[in-house]
């Protein structure tokens, strides 16, 4: 059932609330009922527990032992006996030396350490999932927005055309020439909320709820640049506190650990023991019986063990915890390459998105100049009415790419910080001061 409660912040986002979502609202929903977090949560709470059973095999153990028996005796030349007993006893063993088990509590420090920097890397890959789909669903309204636009703009240019060939000023040339856009822009507009509804549903999946109103991208919003703006100082933070190297890190010493381990099967082992027994005979029955007899005994001792030879598994096992090191060294390699790739990616990306934003911003002026001229050219008889159809479709798409432009460079900031390992939901609030 608690799946099923919805959070207040939800409530009112997504139920018709007059306030637009941003991206911390839809993260902190997302926290809240994404299926992939869940699990990334219930694999820390599992892991963690790693911990505590590796330090239960220094503590001691106590165990309790009870039994209740009843015996019949048949001798070949004399009658049959039987009786009763029963007991209880107590063993406790202290290890003194075991060297697995010191061994086995490193590995399970390191485990902690793994499914933490696990936990870390979900919660990034959830905001970075929330800032996809958030800007997924942005890009896909300006989409329709602008395939709307386009139909309404031909649409005029298209009940012009055939005024004008009913007057005789055109030909059915014009006519045709303007149903076939409009009917091809139609279908980009079909095709533009078909993509909306999807965008919406991946949303959706993550916040389990309807899609909200969602704040747009202000106009004057300007990309976020690296601090430093250094892009080798980014791959060395990559390469050196990326989450996933961190994950790869803690797996590669366990593994390094676990060839310890292994080797300590070797190695004699000494525990301190202490029993209790109290056994209860009951009488004999039968010819000769006799009285039962009852005992209570108490031990302390040291107990030595030395594993000499097991028929080659322990040297088996050891081949096979090196064969795991190295696997878990290239592992390690292939994420610190992989972070730096990515950070080199997301790094070039932001400069050329910041790039493409400012050239886009100045070709949007350019675009409604050249608007403009267009439709003073078509008052005094220079330009037609394609023309001006023709400048306003070229307008609507640059300021469509603009804005894809600005949530791509946006988005590759967050993945820069992510390589990095730094990105965290105060990113997400720097992003919501650039919404409107």
């Amino acid at each position: 059932m608690k799946k099923m409660i919805i959070p207040v912040i939800a409530l009112a986002l997504f139920t018709g609330g007059a306030k637009a979502a941003n991206l911390t609202d839809v993260y902190r929903a997302a926290r809240t009922h994404d299926a992939d977090y869940a699990a990334a949560v219930a694999a820390y709470k599992a892991g963690v527990e790693s911990l505590p059973q590796g330090k239960a095999l220094l503590y001691p153990s106590l165990n309790l032992s009870a039994s209740v028996r009843h015996a019949d005796t048949d001798y070949a030349k004399s009658a049959s006996q039987s009786y009763n007993s029963h007991g209880y006893g107590l063993a406790l063993v202290q290890p003194i030396y075991r060297e697995q088990n010191f061994v086995a509590l490193e590995q399970a420090r390191l485990q902690v350490e793994r499914v933490t920097a696990q936990l870390k890397l979900a919660e990034q890959g959830l905001i970075l999932r929330v800032a996809q789909a958030y800007f997924g669903v942005l890009l896909a309204q300006d989409n329709l927005a602008t395939a709307q636009a386009q139909k309404a703009a031909i649409a005029e240019q298209l009940a012009l055309a055939r005024k004008s060939f009913e007057v005789g000023a055109a030909t059915i040339v014009d006519t045709h020439e303007a149903q076939a856009r409009f009917d091809a822009t139609a279908a980009q507009e079909i095709a533009a909320g078909n993509d909306l509804e999807v965008k919406r549903r991946v949303l959706e999946r993550l916040i389990q709820a309807e899609a909200p109103r969602l704040a747009a991208l202000s106009e004057r919003a300007r990309v976020i640049l690296p601090q430093p703006n250094d892009m080798e100082e980014w791959v060395r933070q990559a390469r050196e506190s990326s989450l996933a190297v961190a994950v790869a890190r803690a797996a590669a010493e366990i593994a390094r650990r676990e060839i310890e381990r292994q080797r300590a099967g070797h190695l004699p082992t000494l525990d301190l023991a202490l029993g209790y027994t109290d056994n209860r005979n009951g009488s004999v029955s039968g010819v000769g019986g006799v009285g039962g007899v009852d005992s209570q005994s108490a031990t302390i001792g040291l107990e030595f063990a030395w594993n000499l030879y097991q028929g080659g598994a322990q040297q088996s096992r050891i081949r096979e915890a090196v064969a795991n090191q190295e696997k878990a060294g290239f592992e390690l390699e292939s994420a610190q390459r992989q972070a730096a790739l990515d950070a080199r990616q997301a790094f070039l990306g932001v400069l050329s998105g910041d790039a493409s934003v400012k050239a886009l911003e100045q070709a949007v002026v350019s675009a409604e100049t050249q608007l403009k001229s267009t439709r003073l050219g078509l008052e005094v008889g220079v330009r037609t009415a394609a023309d001006v159809l023709n400048a306003q479709q070229l307008l609507y798409a640059t300021q469509r790419d603009l804005a894809a432009a600005r949530y791509a460079a946006l988005t590759s900031g967050l993945n820069l910080k992510a390589a990095a390992g730094t990105l965290a939901e105060a990113d997400l609030a720097a992003l919501d001061a650039l919404l409107k």
